[in-house]
């Protein structure tokens, strides 16, 4: 009895060195990235301040796949929905991102929820489909809304969030507090209730029905949540490359951010969200030379990455060794 004891608190202490380690991590990368524009140039700051609006689109994507279990193709037009949002009230309403920021969020989570309800009871390849449906629309809708869009010159972003403040430091600094407020968030979601009954709804959708919490409404709510989610990070990155046209947004952005996520494990932290992000924007940046092959090193890194994640299931494919 006394060795379980012991044992018990041995563990505990342990889990809570690693606690401990992963916080101190998370301090340790957000100081380092706090204090590179002391060192890094203007493309690099600008690439970065992308690389994190990215990276909360991939976050976007990872929380629907972790909490509902489903993928999304078509995540693009939502990050469309809030770029947009943010260069339409600066043009039609002369106000900055102070205001539109949380409207587009707001506008985001709407349309999340209007797509998601007729949308309840579609899973797997059904709802990726429809996902994808979003997504190849989306160019012609901005270019038949010529009208609030700019059809395809798109719309300029000049105001600042702080008047008088260098843009590319509001650019980075504004994406990159977001991003760990939003991973702040998501790690005290997963143990709220709400957090909670969304996984038991997953994992055990009989169980959690006895609780009067339905499946189709767990993923109603998920994709809501994930879809205001996508539009802030289209809010942001509208912000950080102070423009919005059609060929930001086209079906192979939505099919992007699925790759981050997969790259990034599907995990919800700072560091998997910023592997995501940075495979996204930075490897297509520094490899523009590669040109048309860059596609394929996409197919060949996500091969890659889905044969080491699931290694584990693979090995009982392989041949068992005689003793």
């Amino acid at each position: 009895m006394s060795e379980l004891a012991h044992g018990s608190k041995a563990a505990v202490s342990a889990r809570g060195g690693n606690v401990d380690a992963a916080w101190l991590s998370m301090l340790a990368l957000v100081a380092v990235l706090s204090l590179m524009p002391l060192f890094a140039g203007g493309f690099l700051l600008y690439s970065l301040s992308l690389c994190f609006a990215n990276a909360l689109g991939v976050l976007s994507v990872s929380m629907l796949v972790r909490y509902g279990g489903e993928v999304s193709i078509g995540h693009s037009f939502f990050v469309a929905l809030g770029a947009y949002a943010v260069a339409i009230v600066e043009h039609r309403l002369g106000l900055s991102i102070a205001v539109s920021l949380p409207l587009a969020i707001l506008l985001g989570a709407g349309v999340g929820f209007i797509f998601a309800f007729p949308s309840r009871r579609l899973s797997g390849i059904y709802l990726a489909v429809a996902t994808m449906a979003l997504a190849l629309a989306l160019p012609e809708i901005l270019i038949g809304f010529e009208k609030f869009t700019g059809g395809f010159e798109g719309l300029y972003i000049a105001q600042d969030l702080v008047p008088g403040v260098s843009k590319a430091l509001q650019r980075y600094y504004v994406a990159l507090v977001v991003l760990v407020v939003v991973c702040l968030a998501l790690m005290h979601f997963r143990r709220s209730a709400q957090g909670l009954a969304l996984l038991m709804a997953q994992a055990q959708p009989r169980a959690a029905e006895a609780m009067g919490i339905t499946r189709s409404w767990a993923r109603v709510s998920i994709f809501t949540v994930s879809a205001a989610l996508a539009s802030l990070a289209g809010a942001l990155t509208g912000f950080a490359s102070s423009t919005v046209s059609p060929n930001s947004f086209t079906f192979f952005s939505g099919v992007f951010l699925l790759v981050g996520s997969v790259v990034s494990l599907n995990r919800l932290s700072l560091p998997a969200a910023l592997v995501g992000g940075a495979f996204i924007t930075l490897v297509p940046t520094y490899l523009a030379k590669a040109g048309d092959w860059v596609p394929i090193f996409y197919g060949v890194a996500l091969v890659v990455v889905t044969l080491v994640a699931n290694a584990g299931d693979l090995r009982r494919f392989l041949p068992r060794r005689r003793r």
